[in-house]
């Protein structure tokens, strides 16, 4: 049997992968979404926010590439619809693993883990009938948030961040169903931004209590800690060195790293 058919032959849902580097504000959103009367997303499966990466054996979650901050430097990590592990037999197994904690009676299917971010393609592959929510949080924050699991430097976690949404950019080409959203427009215009991802689904808005609006302060404020303790300090040095190296890439993403620095940072 054909990959093509065997996907036909299966019951109709709409797909939703939520996609967001660790940190990015994925989990409130995924508890927001799977609230919904309408899809149905994982909970209490007793594995770390109930991301999928780790309900199925298909694919290696992002721990098997180095976690946090590391999983998508690993060329493997990038799934696409080239993928050796895009077969008829894998979309099956990947659905029925999910299928366990999924409530099929529902019409929207909602599963959420970080390398999903560079994997959608392959996803779309498995899954035909896929959308994609893009959540992008200003690296200052998700970079200083992943500190505490990740085996690396600031320098290596913005690399990161960036390596990461280029393979993504470059993915969302051959993506049928993609909506991109900021953090800060989520904490800010929490149901705003609701409206627009259920239009994009065709449900039903449903309301949603306000995000904390502030959610990236605690982190610009280490940011700018940094900077300002005493010359030459090892802290100021990097944060300037990641400023002088990431600004210019950064600022393709609609991001800045200067705008928390002095003046001296501006004009770069």
């Amino acid at each position: 049997m054909s990959f093509v058919r065997f996907a036909m032959n299966q019951p109709e849902h709409k797909f939703i992968f939520l996609c967001g580097l660790h940190r990015s504000g994925t989990t409130p959103l995924f508890r927001i979404l799977r609230g919904h009367p309408e899809i149905s997303g994982f909970h209490d499966t007793g594995v770390p926010e109930d991301e999928g990466q780790h309900l199925q054996t298909v694919f290696p979650a992002a721990r098997s590439f180095g976690g946090p901050g590391r999983f998508g430097f690993v060329p493997e990590a990038h799934l696409t619809e080239e993928s050796a592990e895009v077969t008829t037999s894998n979309r099956q197994k990947l659905f029925e693993e999910w299928s366990r904690h999924w409530d099929l009676s529902k019409g929207c299917l909602l599963e959420k883990s970080p390398p999903n971010l560079i994997r959608t393609r392959f996803l779309q592959a498995l899954f035909p009938n896929s959308y994609f929510i893009v959540l992008l949080r200003h690296p200052i924050a998700a970079c200083l948030a992943t500190r505490k699991w990740a085996d690396g430097s600031l320098e290596s976690l913005m690399e990161h961040w960036l390596h990461c949404h280029k393979l993504f950019k470059m993915d969302s080409a051959h993506l049928k169903h993609v909506h991109v959203l900021r953090y800060e427009d989520l904490i800010r215009n929490t149901n705003a931004e609701l409206a627009t991802i259920y239009r994009l689904l065709d449900l039903p808005p449903r309301l949603a209590p306000a995000l904390n609006p502030a959610g990236n302060d605690p982190y610009f404020n280490t940011w700018q800690q940094m900077l300002v303790e005493p010359t030459g300090s090892e802290a100021g040095r990097v944060v300037q060195k990641v400023v002088q190296k990431y600004e210019h890439e950064l600022r393709k993403y609609g991001y800045s790293l200067s705008e928390f620095c002095p003046a001296i940072f501006h004009a770069q």
